[in-house]
C-alpha cells in the first residue's frame, strides 16, 4: 500500500515537473518564484481564454506568463532579474507547443522543428506566429527583456508568448531606455528585484493576414517593480506605463499610481500587482 502511494505521488510529482502551460501557476513551485512572496496578482485572471505559462527552455524554468489566446498577446510576464552574462541575441523565435496541443512536450520550440514533429497541423490558432510580424510595421516588443537576463534566462525571453507588437519608435528609444534605468537600478539597490512587464489591447488595432485579425496591437505596455534586500524586505518599488505610438514616452509611477492607470481598463478590481504592495 505504501508503495502504491508512493508511485502516485512520484507520477503526480513528474506531471508536475512536465507542465508548461498549467491551470494554476500556484501548481508549480518553480513558476512561483517568479511573483513576490508567491502572490499571483489579480490583473488579467479573468481575461477570456487566458493560459498560464511556466516558460520552460532547455528544461528549467525561467519566468511566468499570463498569456491571451484570444487577442494572441501577453497579458503580462513576470520574472526576477538578472545581471547579464553576455551573449547576444538568440536568433530563433520560440512558440509554445502546448497551445497547439496540450499533450504536446512541454517547453518552447523553435516553430520550424516543432511542425517538422506534426507536419501540417496549424500553429497558430491560440498564440502569434513569427510570420505574423514579418512586414508588419511593428517590433517583436519583449515584455520580460533580453537585457534582464543571463544566458540561458536571456535566450528563453525570445517566445513569441513573451513579446507583443510595439511601436518601433517606442521599442528602439524610450522604452529601451527604460530598461536600462530599471537595470541600473535593480544592481544598485536591489539584491533581487521581481518585475512584471504587460500590456493592454487595444479594442480595435489588429495585425491582419489574409483578412484575418492575427495580433492584437496593444494601447498601452507597463511595467511593475518590486526590489528587495537580502531578507526579502521591500527597498524600493514603482512602475512606468507608455502609450504604444510614436510619443515615444514613459510615464513613470508609483505602486499605487500603477494599479490606478490599470483600473480604468477594467471593471474587475486590479488588486495588489506585489505581496503587501511592496511595503
Amino acid at each position: 500500500m505504501q508503495i502504491a502511494v508512493a508511485l502516485v505521488s512520484l507520477f503526480s510529482l513528474l506531471s508536475l515537473i512536465s507542465a508548461d502551460v498549467v491551470t494554476r501557476f500556484e501548481d508549480v513551485p518553480e513558476c512561483m518564484e517568479y511573483f513576490y512572496r508567491g502572490m499571483v496578482p489579480k490583473w488579467g485572471a479573468a481575461t477570456p481564454d487566458v493560459a498560464r505559462i511556466c516558460q520552460r527552455f532547455v528544461n528549467r524554468y525561467h519566468f511566468a506568463t499570463l498569456y491571451d489566446t484570444h487577442h494572441r498577446i501577453a497579458v503580462y510576464s513576470a520574472y526576477h532579474f538578472q545581471p547579464s552574462n553576455g551573449g547576444g541575441r538568440e536568433k530563433r523565435w520560440f512558440v509554445e507547443p502546448q497551445l497547439v496541443n496540450s499533450s504536446w512536450q512541454a517547453g518552447m520550440k523553435d516553430s520550424y522543428w516543432l511542425g517538422k514533429d506534426h507536419p501540417g497541423v496549424y500553429q497558430g490558432e491560440r498564440q502569434a506566429l513569427n510570420e505574423d510580424y514579418t512586414h508588419s510595421g511593428f517590433n517583436r516588443g519583449h515584455l520580460n527583456p533580453n537585457g534582464h537576463h543571463a544566458v540561458p534566462s536571456r535566450n528563453a525571453t525570445f517566445t513569441l508568448t513573451n513579446v507583443v507588437p510595439q511601436n518601433a519608435k517606442l521599442n528602439q528609444n524610450a522604452w529601451r531606455m527604460y530598461e536600462a534605468e530599471l537595470t541600473d537600478l535593480f544592481r544598485a539597490k536591489c539584491s533581487k528585484a521581481y518585475v512584471l512587464v504587460g500590456a493592454v489591447p487595444s479594442s480595435d488595432k489588429w495585425i491582419g493576414k489574409n483578412q484575418t485579425k492575427r495580433v492584437n496591437v496593444p494601447d498601452y505596455l507597463w511595467n511593475a517593480y518590486c526590489c528587495v534586500d537580502n531578507n526579502s524586505r521591500p527597498v524600493q518599488s514603482g512602475g512606468g506605463s507608455a502609450r504604444n505610438t510614436e510619443d515615444n514616452w514613459v510615464e513613470r509611477h508609483s505602486l499605487d499610481e500603477l494599479v490606478e492607470f490599470l483600473q480604468q481598463f477594467t471593471n474587475e478590481p486590479v488588486g495588489e500587482l506585489f505581496y503587501n504592495n511592496c511595503i
